[in-house]
């Protein structure tokens, strides 16, 4: 039977991480898989999670499942961290917080949510985004429209966006980053993000905001202005979100779906409907990524620790842009390449072609995805020279 099955190919991003393995090159750089990486390359494991962990192994009692919206501490501590602690829908108990596995399985369940129980209703992403939110919504079988982000030029275009936004038929639901998009990593101002609030109220649109990078853009409060501002205007919103990037905890799939109803009464409908979503999904989440999170965020000076670690990853992203930037100056590239720091989080829409990209890759070893997103925390001061010489010889000098 199985003779009729045809072969695919594999993902392109985790197709480099075989390609960059295999290379014999001394001198490669890995700027395509979307890790954190710290200034030795290595995706470390946080020591505020490392301390939990201790304290896991001493206290952990039971193994058994934890329910299909999971752990009921760590939902609260993600609906406070993402609403944050005076939120107004968290006083009128109007969100609701289902774990997940990742911030992928997140939207897995809000894909199979909204298939089920809005019928009909289109979503639209932007273009470009994260591959796999095609892929996800698919599978999920919800039809998938798309509205513009960037423009020719590979820079974010706001009018584009808002002018299509307003396009949009009522009752649509539009998928919105909340911080540090992927792959582009130009976010909204705050200003635009009320544009968009005013929109979506006009449009009637249901936002499903995703949320992977919290802390990565301008720290953990700055990154979710977007989404509380939207939570604290609109009667009705879903969120996705990640503890991947900012606990660097990524194959423990940790993540959470937030749904935001009218009422408490309409939230609890919502609440028993997804219950039933993740159980005919994956049954139960995993649990010790979820208990690590909330062992962590349940010690203050654990919570401490997890902040400044944070700001430390945040805070070399930011200077590895600046000296990207610096370093393309000799090569009379820096204006050309400026706005790489007006960017966010670890990606950045580069604007390198194609042909550009698999130049880079051939003749240096430095890969990243075709598009021209680089993950620039691949990047430390070992390495940056050599990317900033073959940068300058695939664009040519500037001089």
């Amino acid at each position: 039977m199985f003779e009729s099955i045809e072969r695919v190919p594999g993902d392109a991003i985790l197709g480099l991480i075989q390609q960059f393995k295999d290379d014999p090159n001394p001198n490669k750089v890995d700027l395509g898989v979307g890790v954190y990486r710290d200034e030795h390359g290595n995706t470390p494991i946080l020591r505020a999670v490392k301390d939990a962990e201790k304290k896991l192994i001493d206290t952990e009692q039971t193994k058994a499942y934890i329910g299909s919206h999971g752990d009921p501490q760590y939902g609260e501590y993600i609906l406070q961290t993402v609403l944050g602690a005076d939120s107004k829908v968290l006083a009128a108990n109007r969100a609701s917080a289902t774990q997940s596995p990742g911030g992928t399985g997140a939207l897995r369940l809000a894909a199979d949510f909204l298939v089920s129980q809005l019928p009909g209703k289109a979503i639209w992403l932007p273009n470009p985004t994260w591959p796999n939110h095609l892929g996800v919504f698919e599978a999920a079988r919800l039809e998938i429209k798309r509205y513009p982000y960037v423009d020719d030029n590979d820079q974010f275009d706001f009018d584009a966006m808002l002018k299509k936004l307003k396009s949009i038929p009522k009752g649509d639901i539009v998928l919105l980053h909340a911080c540090c998009h992927n792959p582009t990593g130009f976010d909204p101002s705050q200003d635009q993000w009320h544009q968009i609030l005013e929109v979506v109220q006009d449009r009637e649109l249901l936002p499903l905001v995703d949320f992977a990078y919290q802390g990565f853009g301008d720290g953990l409060d700055e990154d979710a202005y977007g989404v509380r501002l939207l939570a604290d205007h609109l009667d009705e919103m879903v969120i996705t979100q990640s503890c991947s990037k900012n606990f660097g905890i990524y194959r423990e799939r940790t993540g959470c779906f937030i749904a935001i109803a009218k009422d408490e009464e309409d939230m609890q409908d919502v609440r028993s409907q997804l219950a039933t979503t993740a159980r005919e999904n994956y049954s139960n989440p995993p649990a010790h990524g979820s208990a690590i999170v909330a062992t962590i965020m349940g010690s203050a000076e654990l919570t401490a620790a997890w902040h400044r670690e944070l700001d430390e990853m945040r805070d070399r992203i930011n200077d590895v842009r600046q000296k990207l930037v610096e370093g393309l100056k000799p090569h009379g590239l820096a204006d050309k390449f400026a706005f790489i720091t007006d960017q966010r989080g670890m990606f950045s829409y580069t604007g390198l072609t194609e042909d550009q990209v698999n130049k880079l890759r051939d003749e240096y070893s430095i890969y990243m995805v075709a598009s021209g997103r680089a993950n620039v925390a691949g990047l430390n001061d070992d390495n940056i020279e050599y990317v900033c010489k073959a940068i300058a010889d695939v664009v040519g000098s500037g001089k």
